[in-house]
C-alpha cells in the first residue's frame, strides 16, 4: 500500500488539497526582461503545498482573464466597463463612443448557496476613445460618475478553472450613484464592502487652489450623473457602500452613513463583526475605528481617531515606530447622518479660512489643520456641530481634536486574527509623515521613503479612549511599524526606469490575509517600478516572492484569495490603467511596449493553480 504521502501526490488536483494540512510555500519569480514579458500579465511562480505527513505537493501557478473591460459578457449588451447614468442610460465620451472605465479595481468572489457571483470596482475613468486623457477638462469632465458589475462565475468540475458566464452593471440610483470606488473586502456575513474615495468632492474654499476641483467633481456628478436633472450634494460621497447578492445574482445596495466619510480606500471589519479598520487615501490623513453598537450592525456605531506617539528617533528611516491612543469623534446613527447630510453643508458645520485669507489677529477661537491636501485650513467649530462634523467631515474633525492627520498616501488593510496584527499600506512615506518644523501639530517623524512600507499593528481589548472612557472592542490598535521585509528600498535608476529595488516591494497598496496560507499578498501601485508586482510575504518565514507581474504602467488591483472552493483556492487580481508608464520609463523602452500593450482592455482575472487550503 502506498504511503500517506506518495497517495495525496497521485491522486488528482483536487483530491491533493485534503492532504494540505501542513505549511504554503511560494517559489517566486524573476522580474520581467523582455518587452513581450513587460507587456502582458503572467506568472511563472509556483507553489509547494508541505503536508503534515512530511510531504510536499508542488504547482504551478498562471493568471487566467475571466473578462476584459470591452468584453461583453452573457447577456450584457455594453462592454464591462460601462458607465451610466442614474437612470442606467449608458454614458458616451465627447466623440460619440461608449465612456468605458479602463480601472477593474476591487474583486469579491462570493459564494451565494452554491451560487458564484462577482463584484468588481470600476474606480474612475483614465482614456477616451481616441486615446487622449479623460482628465483633459478642457475636452471632458476631470471625473465622470462609476459603476459596478456583477458577473455570474461557474467553476469547470474537473480542473477548478473560473468563467464569466454572465453580468449586469450594479445600479447605484437609490444612493445618489457612486464616486471612485477604489479597494474593497468582503464582510464575515459574506457581502461585498466597497468604498467611494471622495477626492475631488472634499475640497472646500478654504481649501485654496484644490476648490476647483470639487467644483469640477460635482458639475460631473450633475451633469453626467442626474443628466441635468439634479444637483449633486457633495456629502453623498465618501462613504463605505455594502453591496448584498441574493441566491437568484439580485443585489441590494447600502451606503453606511454611520461609518464616516473621507477619502476611503478601503474599511475591512475584524473578526468580532463590529469593529472595522479604513484605508485613508491622500495627503495628510488619518487612521480611524469603528466599532458597532452590535454585531453586523454597520448603522449605528462610534468613530475614533488615532494619535501617533513615536518612539523610534526623529527621522527614522525604517519608517518610525510608534504607540497609538485613540480619541473618540462622535457616535451617530445612519439615519441621524442622513438627515444631516440633507440639511447641513460645510459652511453650517465650520468658520474656515484659507492661509490667504487669515489674520490670526483678527479671529479667535480657530485651529490650524492639515487634513486631506497640504495646506492649512483655519477653522472653528459652529455651536452644536459636533457630532455632524465626526461624521460628514471626518477627517477635518479629527484634526481639530488633535487625532493625527500626518499619513500620506494609506492604502490597503489586513487583519491576521490568530496573531492578532492589522496590516496597513502606506504607498508613499512621505509629506506628512516627515518632519514639519513649520507646523505646530506635527507627530510622525520618519525619513522619507518613497517606495513606501506595510505597516503591522499590534491589537489589544481592554482599551480606554482619551476621555478615559472603554472602548468597546476586544481589537483596539496599539503600536504600529514596518517589519524590515516589507519596507521599500530606494536606488539609483536602472536602464528601464526603476528607481525602487525591483526585488522589493515598492508602492504597497491591495493587502489581502490568509490564515490558512499564513501568507500576507501585496499589490503594488508604483511610480517607481516599470511593473508592477503581486507579492507573497509568508509571515512566519519572513520568505518575500513574486508571484504575479501585470502590463507596464499598470497597477496590481482587486486583490482577494478564496482559501478553498470545492478543492481549489483562487488569488483574484486585476490590473488597471494599462501602459501608464511611469516618469523614468525610457523612451526607448516605451517605444517598444507602446504597440504591444492595448490601454483600453485591462484584465479581470485571478491566479489559477493552487490546491484548497
Amino acid at each position: 500500500m502506498k504511503s500517506f504521502t506518495t497517495l495525496c501526490v497521485s491522486l488528482s488536483f483536487v483530491a491533493s488539497s485534503l492532504c494540505a494540512a501542513g505549511s504554503v510555500e511560494f517559489i517566486g519569480m524573476d522580474a520581467p526582461k523582455t518587452p513581450e514579458q513587460m507587456a502582458k500579465a503572467y506568472s511563472e511562480a509556483k507553489v509547494i503545498i508541505h503536508t503534515a505527513s512530511g510531504g510536499m505537493i508542488e504547482r504551478n501557478l498562471s493568471y487566467q482573464t475571466l473578462f476584459g473591460v470591452k468584453d461583453k459578457v452573457g447577456t450584457n449588451k455594453n462592454p464591462a466597463g460601462q458607465l451610466y447614468t442614474a437612470s442606467m442610460k449608458p454614458l458616451l465620451d465627447p466623440f460619440g463612443k461608449p465612456l468605458i472605465a479602463e480601472t477593474p479595481d476591487s474583486n469579491s468572489l462570493l459564494n451565494v448557496d452554491g451560487s458564484l457571483y462577482l463584484v468588481t470596482h470600476y474606480e474612475y475613468d483614465w482614456i477616451l476613445s481616441d486615446g487622449s486623457s479623460a482628465e483633459k477638462t478642457d475636452v471632458w469632465h476631470e471625473r465622470a460618475p462609476m459603476s459596478m458589475t456583477l458577473t455570474s462565475i461557474k467553476q469547470d468540475a474537473k480542473n477548478g478553472k473560473l468563467k464569466a458566464v454572465d453580468q449586469y452593471p450594479i445600479d447605484f440610483s437609490k444612493v445618489g450613484g457612486i464616486w471612485i470606488p477604489c479597494a474593497g473586502s468582503q464582510t464575515p456575513w459574506n457581502t461585498h464592502l466597497g468604498t467611494e474615495e471622495d477626492y475631488d468632492l472634499f475640497f472646500t474654499a478654504s481649501s485654496g487652489k484644490e476648490f476647483k476641483k470639487a467644483q469640477k467633481g460635482l458639475k460631473a456628478m450633475s451633469e453626467l450623473y442626474f443628466e441635468g436633472k439634479k444637483e449633486a450634494n457633495p456629502y453623498d460621497y465618501g462613504h463605505i457602500t455594502e453591496v448584498a447578492v441574493d441566491k437568484n445574482g439580485k443585489t441590494n445596495v447600502t451606503k453606511h452613513f454611520a461609518m464616516g466619510r473621507g477619502t476611503w480606500e478601503m474599511a475591512k471589519i475584524m473578526s468580532d463583526g463590529k469593529t472595522a479598520f479604513f484605508g485613508d487615501d491622500g495627503t495628510n490623513v488619518g487612521l480611524f475605528m469603528y466599532i458597532g453598537d452590535a454585531k453586523g450592525d454597520l448603522d449605528n456605531g462610534s468613530m475614533y481617531a488615532a494619535k501617533w506617539h513615536q518612539t523610534s528617533e526623529d527621522g527614522a528611516k525604517d519608517g518610525g515606530q510608534a504607540t497609538l491612543s485613540w480619541i473618540k469623534l462622535g457616535h451617530a446613527s445612519t439615519k441621524e447622518v442622513m438627515e444631516w447630510k440633507e440639511k447641513y453643508t460645510f459652511n453650517d458645520i465650520f468658520e474656515a479660512y484659507a492661509p490667504a485669507s487669515f489674520d490670526a489677529s483678527k479671529h479667535e477661537g480657530f485651529k490650524a489643520i492639515k487634513a486631506g491636501h497640504s495646506d492649512i485650513e483655519y477653522l472653528k467649530l459652529k455651536p452644536g456641530m459636533e457630532k455632524v462634523a465626526a461624521f460628514l467631515e471626518t477627517r477635518r474633525y479629527a484634526a481639530y481634536l488633535g487625532a493625527t492627520t500626518e499619513f500620506n498616501k494609506m492604502e490597503g488593510v489586513a487583519f491576521n486574527p490568530e496573531d492578532k496584527k492589522l496590516y496597513i499600506a502606506m504607498s508613499y512615506i512621505e509629506k506628512g509623515m516627515a518632519k514639519d518644523s513649520t507646523f505646530a501639530n506635527d507627530d510622525i517623524k520618519v525619513a522619507k521613503n518613497r517606495c513606501g512600507g506595510t505597516y503591522e499593528l499590534a491589537l489589544s481589548g481592554n482599551i480606554k479612549d482619551s476621555n478615559n472612557e472603554p472602548i468597546a472592542s476586544d481589537f483596539v490598535p496599539i503600536s504600529m511599524h514596518v517589519p524590515s521585509m516589507l519596507l521599500g528600498e530606494e536606488m539609483a535608476m536602472d536602464k528601464d526606469g526603476n528607481t525602487c529595488v525591483v526585488d522589493k516591494i515598492a508602492n504597497t497598496d491591495n493587502l489581502f490575509y490568509s490564515s490558512r496560507a499564513r501568507t500576507l499578498f501585496i499589490g503594488e501601485d508604483s511610480g517607481a517600478h516599470v511593473n508592477n508586482y503581486l507579492w507573497a510575504y509568508n509571515i512566519d518565514t519572513k520568505k518575500l516572492s513574486r508571484i504575479l507581474s501585470i502590463p507596464a504602467g499598470a497597477e496590481s488591483t482587486g486583490l482577494q484569495v478564496v482559501e478553498n472552493l470545492n478543492g481549489y483556492a483562487y488569488i483574484m487580481s486585476n490590473a488597471q490603467h494599462l501602459g501608464d508608464f511611469t516618469k523614468t520609463t525610457s523612451k526607448e523602452l516605451q517605444q517598444k511596449l507602446t504597440p504591444l500593450i492595448d490601454k483600453f482592455q485591462a484584465p479581470v482575472g485571478y491566479i489559477y493553480g493552487i490546491p484548497g487550503l
